[in-house]
């Protein structure tokens, strides 16, 4: 059995030795051994408790990039998007934005779809500003397992790289867990009208991508087809016959037929040959879920764009780009990859 890749060491050396961003000045004393002071990659927690503080954190964040050149994107919820909008005036022109309500609706697709597809984008060498918000009141308890596990895998997709990442959390409306979650996956954090940022603590990403690696259980009474290498065409109709019973209809009927020939592939290819899959209806939603015998080693897996001249290697990141939610559990006993699709 193969070890668990570390996901923290860095395998995109693309861009290194710009200095830290101006976003503030870092008070490390205390946290030395957690802060890596020489990586280029900021990624900050801003935690604000109105939208005074939203406005006043986020725009000179901003304002501070478009000052010195960067390309600046903003993936925040539309309510907060319009706040930033407004705090900007005219210098919104300038700026990418984004409703994360739609673009990160999945928390897997905002890496490799939203993060990297913007700092990729540009000039090599130049340091890249984003705001990301992937944590909001609304988030579901069935979607913040992998909220957090993204904001902790960051860290390990834009090590080495010449990028700011800057992270709001709504201290009024989030729940104390998904605060004490923040420190631990983010190596800076910004107290709001409060002074620099400072070291956190608790920063222990690896330990947060463990712990959200949660057992997915059985639903009871939802029949499995078992398929294998010759059965992977009939596997596909039978998912998409029962989701269409279920009311799923046109494009989103199309991507879970995607999503099953992807799944069901890659448990044939590297899940030891064979698999279990399962449909059914969930809060008007379709689920497919897909279990075998492998094991995930790598939790960056469908979170990294693939390279342009890459064959292959694209199934789990297709899935993480057209479901609305992927749930993934997996350990020595085998992998579950569970897709959730709105009707």
């Amino acid at each position: 059995m193969s070890t668990v890749a570390d996901p923290f060491e860095s395998d995109d050396p693309s861009e290194s030795g710009e200095p830290l961003d101006t976003l503030g000045e870092v008070d490390t004393s205390e946290n030395l051994d957690t802060i890596e002071v020489l990586d280029p990659f900021v990624h900050p927690a801003l935690f604000y408790g109105d939208e005074r503080e939203y406005i006043a954190g986020t725009v000179s964040f901003i304002r501070e990039g478009l000052a010195a050149g960067d390309p600046v994107a903003v993936a925040v919820p539309g309510d907060n998007l319009a706040l930033i909008r407004d705090g900007l005036g005219a210098d919104a022109d300038a700026v990418r934005l984004m409703d994360m309500r739609e673009a990160g609706r999945n928390p897997g697709r905002i890496i490799p779809g939203v993060l990297r597809a913007f700092a990729d984008a540009q000039p090599a060498g130049r340091r890249v500003r984003i705001i990301g918000e992937p944590i909001w009141a609304g988030r579901s308890d069935t979607e913040y397992p992998a909220c957090v596990q993204h904001e902790a895998l960051i860290n390990a997709a834009f090590t080495g790289r010449t990028v700011s990442i800057l992270c709001p959390y709504d201290t009024r409306s989030l729940a104390p867990q998904v605060i004490a979650d923040a420190y631990a996956t983010h190596p800076t954090v910004i107290h709001a009208g409060a002074g620099p940022q400072a070291g956190s603590q608790a920063y222990a990403p690896h330990d947060v991508v463990a712990r959200y690696n949660e057992p997915l259980p059985l639903v009871a009474d939802v029949p499995a087809f078992s398929f294998d290498a010759d059965s992977l065409s009939y596997a596909r109709h039978v998912a998409t016959d029962a989701a269409a019973r279920l009311g799923l209809t046109g494009v989103r009927l199309q991507d879970l037929a995607l999503v099953t020939a992807e799944l069901t592939t890659n448990s044939v290819v590297h899940g030891g040959g064979a698999g279990a899959l399962r449909v059914w209806a969930e809060d008007g939603y379709v689920v497919c879920e897909v279990r075998d015998k492998g094991w995930l080693a790598d939790p960056l897996a469908g979170r990294r764009p693939a390279p342009h001249d890459q064959r292959g290697g694209r199934g789990l990141l297709m899935v993480n780009l057209v479901a609305d939610l992927v749930r993934v559990h997996t350990g020595a006993g085998g992998t579950t990859v569970r897709c959730w699709f709105a009707c």
